[in-house]
């Protein structure tokens, strides 16, 4: 596959928000590719950005889902720009964080908390959590 049709952070972050948006209408993956006329496979690898969405398809998943088609590219603007191929120098590829299901189902779930002292104690727990085993591992290492 030539350089040009391999997808792109874009396509990853494009992906991220089909999947985020098709959650918050409760779709099931099968349900919006018979919505698209596509196999539930087909929207897999769109969501995860394994396939590029032309614009023609995008505006099909914006209208099934509810939103402008500007939704998707939400989180794009954190990404670097980068100069044209041949014209300066290459960057080091920009790296994007690939959330799990796990993480997003935390995310969703943590959004719903109306209580912002709640939130913010739970944010601290979960801190508190990590920092915990942040340190266990580093004292490990220390004795191996």
């Amino acid at each position: 596959m030539s350089e040009s049709k391999l997808p792109s952070d874009i396509d990853r972050i494009v992906g991220e928000n089909i999947y985020r948006q098709r959650r918050r209408l409760k779709l099931t993956q099968e349900r919006l590719g018979e919505l698209l006329g596509l196999t539930f496979q087909q929207v897999q690898k769109y969501e995860k950005g394994v396939n590029r969405v032309s614009a023609g398809r995008l505006y099909e998943i914006a209208n099934v889902l509810e939103v402008p088609v500007g939704f998707f590219f939400e989180g794009a603007g954190t990404l670097p720009f980068r100069e044209t191929p041949g014209l300066a120098e290459e960057a080091e590829e920009p790296q994007i964080a690939v959330l799990s299901d796990e993480v997003l189902q935390l995310i969703e779930a943590f959004q719903k908390i109306e209580d912002a002292s709640l939130r913010r104690s739970l944010l601290a727990t979960i801190r508190a959590a990590a920092s915990a085993f942040e340190t266990r591992a580093t004292h490990q290492g220390q004795y191996e």
